[in-house]
């Protein structure tokens, strides 16, 4: 459950926790017309530090464009914005949820009298697949629900409503006994988890469908794919048949909540020795060891709370 930090980012303005509100008639209630990110801010030796947070707002700013969406914010105040929300609420390390919906005005399909209303709200998240399924990894399934189809709600976008179907993925994986379902594009070809981008590993080289597969193009998955080029694993981004799932040496997720997760069976079929491999432990300790600090960020993702002068006023 979510535990409530003192202050969230609405408009410029930080409001107490809350006063974050809604009417219940506003747009995004009933047609779930919202844009949405999640970063993640990890505790450091040097401090509190956010993950790729202009990456994150770039992709906001995306997402709200794809949907006609009248933004007033530029990257660099939002991701101004998310450092204040870090700093106000006095957070090592968070969870943070920027947030861009349409608010109260007309009830039609047609949004276009209906304001923009933009959040930022930070709060303590631990592991989204569990502790431990970072070194046990994951039993998951191929799901019954296909992806969002090409031309029908743009996958690009992180947006509410494509949320709907991650939903229904997650939830019969879930009634099935389950952790987390792979759900396969129009074409029959692996896409993602409900809220996951997948790696498979083959014969030493990376495998990940391209964004063509109605493919989130993951912050996470940026980072494991320029990871492994450092590491000198080769990554090729290629159509995945459902059935390679099954004969892959290795199976992860990556995300900014699941950040990299082994998946050890599918349909009940274990991947490789059915457990962590060589090659996700190895990228898995780099991303962690870049995360928190303890290695150097060559890439630069790392963006340093203490480093960065308050800049938003606190309103009431």
């Amino acid at each position: 459950m979510l535990q409530p930090t003192e202050k969230i980012w609405h408009n410029g303005r930080l409001i107490a926790w809350n006063d974050a509100k809604i009417h219940v008639l506003s747009h995004v209630v009933s047609y779930g017309s919202s844009v949405f990110e999640g970063v993640r801010c990890y505790e450091t030796q040097q401090g509190p530090a956010v993950f790729r947070p202009r990456e994150h707002m770039r992709r906001l700013v995306d997402s709200a464009k794809i949907y006609r969406m009248d933004l007033k914010y530029s990257i660099d105040e939002l991701t101004d914005a998310m450092l204040d929300v870090i700093r106000v609420n006095n957070m090592s390390s968070c969870y943070v949820r920027p947030l861009v919906l349409r608010g109260y005005g007309d009830v039609g399909v047609l949004p276009n009298n209906n304001p923009i209303e933009t959040y930022i709200a930070c709060f303590p998240w631990g592991r989204y697949l569990g502790e431990a399924a970072l070194k046990d990894g994951v039993d998951v399934c191929v799901s019954s629900w296909t992806r969002i189809a090409p031309n029908t709600l743009p996958a690009l976008a992180k947006a509410g409503a494509n949320y709907m179907n991650s939903q229904l993925i997650r939830m019969e994986a879930a009634a099935n006994g389950y952790t987390e379902g792979i759900a396969l594009d129009e074409a029959g070809y692996v896409s993602e988890g409900s809220g996951e981008n997948i790696f498979l590993v083959r014969d030493g080289k990376l495998l990940t469908p391209p964004l063509g597969a109605s493919v989130l193009p993951g912050i996470t998955r940026d980072t494991i794919v320029k990871i492994a080029g450092q590491l000198g694993v080769p990554v090729v981004e290629t159509i995945i048949p459902r059935e390679l799932l099954y004969i892959a040496d290795e199976v992860f997720f990556t995300g900014t909540a699941a950040e990299v997760t082994p998946i050890r069976s599918v349909d009940k079929i274990k991947v490789g020795s059915g457990s962590r491999g060589p090659i996700t432990e190895k990228i898995q300790k780099r991303f962690f060891e870049i995360v928190d600090g303890s290695a150097k960020d060559e890439f630069g993702w790392l963006t340093y709370i203490s480093n960065v002068r308050e800049k938003v006023p606190v309103g009431a």
